[in-house]
């Protein structure tokens, strides 16, 4: 039901169509909405609804919402949050525009990466043979690694806090990579954004989840050398304004 794009058949032609921004066919229209959001659940990512767009505004009363179609709509989301089959049929039947975020932390992290450096870091870990497991995109530049939850490690000089982790609704603030873990969210595939964006199952929730240490080394360097020439386009274009 997802979009493959982790088997090694084709993956070449695949991946070198992708990369040139031309998706595959969504499997939103072919396996509906419900069908992937139930798939998710059986994979272990608790559900909870989500706002949606209205135009492009928010589908919430808040105005000005900082981040429109993105967040929960109940406070309780963290315990709303749930694999139950009938409660989020239940909530699909009778939300039927609402998007679903899924609260990490529990059972799964996700690690969110700008997404030329997802894709770099896509690439290099495949051609590896790194397991990668669901992969989404987001059509406002983000590319979502799910992962395994770190819970809490004996080590805390392991734990890679992150503002997010306490704030999800900072998504402007942070250039870089995103480790989602305790108290925080994303959306989950199928959702739908302003100004007719979405986001995307990659690599469908098929796919077991990775310990994300694993897919770290790899993200974080993409990151880095995203990073470097951004900083590089703009030293080049400094002289320009003088």
């Amino acid at each position: 039901m997802s979009a493959e794009f982790g088997g090694r058949s084709g993956l070449q032609g695949r991946l070198s169509q992708w990369l040139r921004g031309r998706r595959p066919k969504e499997t939103a229209d072919e396996g509906g909405r419900e069908a992937l959001l139930l798939a998710a659940a059986g994979a272990g990512l608790p559900l909870a609804p989500a706002a949606h767009p209205a135009g492009y505004r928010c589908s919430c009363d808040r105005v000005g919402c900082p981040t429109p179609a993105r967040h929960p709509v109940s406070f309780a989301w963290q315990t709303q949050s749930t694999t139950d089959r009938v409660q989020i049929e239940r909530w699909a039947r009778h939300q039927p525009q609402a998007n679903f975020i899924t609260a990490t932390g529990m059972v799964h992290d996700v690690l969110d990466v700008p997404l030329q450096a997802g894709r770099e870091a896509l690439e290099r870990l495949l051609d590896t043979g790194v397991e990668v497991g669901p992969v989404a995109e987001s059509d406002d530049g983000r590319m979502l690694f799910f992962t395994l939850t770190r819970g809490t490690p004996e080590d805390e000089d392991e734990w890679w806090p992150c503002e997010l982790d306490c704030h999800p609704d900072t998504t402007d603030e942070h250039p870089g990579l995103r480790w989602h873990c305790r108290g925080s969210y994303v959306l989950v595939p199928p959702a739908r954004l302003p100004g007719e964006h979405g986001v995307h199952w990659v690599r469908g929730p098929e796919h077991p989840l990775p310990d994300p240490l694993t897919l770290l080394e790899a993200l974080t360097d993409a990151c880095a050398r995203h990073a470097g020439s951004d900083t590089d386009q703009a030293d080049s274009a400094w002289p320009l304004r003088h």
